[in-house]
């Protein structure tokens, strides 16, 4: 056997030492390793859930609240907010500073006060005025009351549209037109000038339906003036006219036709009264020469045309036109004294489509 081993008071004290000096140092790296471990947690905890944010995030980005205005692609706004239209591959982002972003909007529109007024729906207003409207006034720190850098808007000049005298689009100074025009007149009445001329407005057993078909062209020579009710301007006229007879001796007629109409043109509105007359030359197939009582006495006639109604404007380019047209037909006394001169006097419904002729010409007058 070998020596046994002593162990005093003394050996038993530097080993106690030892164990307590190496416990110390073990509990202390624990320590420092720990303390270590901590920012690295938090670093990856906040990297973490910043990619996750990102990938909850729509693909349409929500309206910023506040005085935030964002930028054209989506991504960041005037008050240093990321939009969520932000994604994971452009990180960083959302750790912007706000106030290193922010923008002072009625700086940006400063340069426009000298510029002139526009136009805005009804209403004239400014280059700054429009500033102000789209930047409100930022707030203050306190969110309560406007920061003491911030500018009132600018007030807004308005003015009234004018009114639109809408009948001068339809009838103006040079305006040329066809029209086509077609009726039925089976009233007889007697010779409506007869006052002038001694006559007592007396009439014959011989009754006269005429149908008319009448070609024209209207020439606008002046435009729209006037007072009141007599408002309006003049056409002239030139037409032909083919006059078919289905009650009477004789069976047609034709004549060349020069005249006149005045339109009473209102202010507003597609309807517009008008007055006409014409007087012209034309050939009958006359039956008095062949005996037959109270029919024309010669081929050779005039013709007089009186006409009133009222006129519907579907467009600048057409329109429709309806009213009472009264004919009248004679030879002046010129088959007198063989032949007696007793004239055709007819009244009735008239109906008719005028067409503008050549590029059409919008007139925007304001009203008088």
């Amino acid at each position: 056997m070998g020596n046994p081993i002593r162990l005093d008071s003394r050996d038993y004290r530097n080993s106690g030492n030892r164990f307590s000096w190496i416990t110390f140092q073990s509990t202390l790296g624990i320590a420092v390793l720990t303390l270590l471990a901590i920012p690295a947690s938090l670093q990856a905890q906040s990297t973490e859930r910043r990619v996750s944010a990102h990938q909850a995030c729509g693909e349409r980005a929500e309206p910023l609240e506040g005085n935030g205005v964002s930028s054209s692609n989506g991504r960041i706004g005037f008050d240093g907010r990321v939009p969520s239209t932000a994604t994971a591959d452009a990180p960083g982002l959302a750790e912007v500073p706000a106030q290193a972003l922010r923008l002072d909007p009625p700086a940006a529109f400063a340069d426009l006060s000298a510029a002139p007024t526009h136009r805005v729906g009804g209403f004239f207003a400014s280059p700054r005025s429009l500033g102000s409207i789209a930047s409100p006034p930022q707030q203050g720190t306190d969110g309560d009351k406007p920061a003491e850098s911030s500018k009132p808007p600018a007030a807004v000049l308005v003015q009234n549209s004018p009114t639109i005298d809408s009948g001068r689009n339809f009838f103006y100074k040079n305006k040329l037109e066809f029209s086509l025009e077609g009726g039925w007149l089976p009233i007889n009445i007697p010779f409506v000038f007869d006052v002038f001329l001694g006559d007592g407005y007396n009439m014959t057993d011989l009754k006269y339906t005429l149908a008319p078909i009448i070609a024209s062209v209207r020439w606008q020579v002046g435009d729209v003036k006037g007072p009141l009710i007599l408002r309006g301007n003049w056409d002239l006229e030139a037409s032909g006219a083919a006059v078919v007879i289905p009650r009477g001796p004789e069976t047609r007629y034709f004549a060349f036709i020069l005249g006149f109409r005045r339109n009473f043109v209102p202010r507003h509105g597609r309807f517009a009264p008008y007055f006409d007359g014409r007087v012209g030359v034309g050939e009958i197939n006359a039956k008095e020469p062949l005996g037959v009582l109270y029919a024309q006495g010669q081929n050779l006639t005039f013709t007089m045309n009186m006409g009133s109604g009222v006129r519907y404007n579907i467009s600048p380019r057409y329109a429709l036109w309806t009213g009472l047209n009264w004919m009248h037909i004679s030879n002046l006394y010129l088959s007198q004294p063989q032949f007696a001169n007793y004239g055709i006097n007819v009244y009735g419904p008239m109906l008719g489509i005028d067409v503008r002729l050549g590029r059409l010409q919008f007139h925007h007058h304001a009203a008088e």
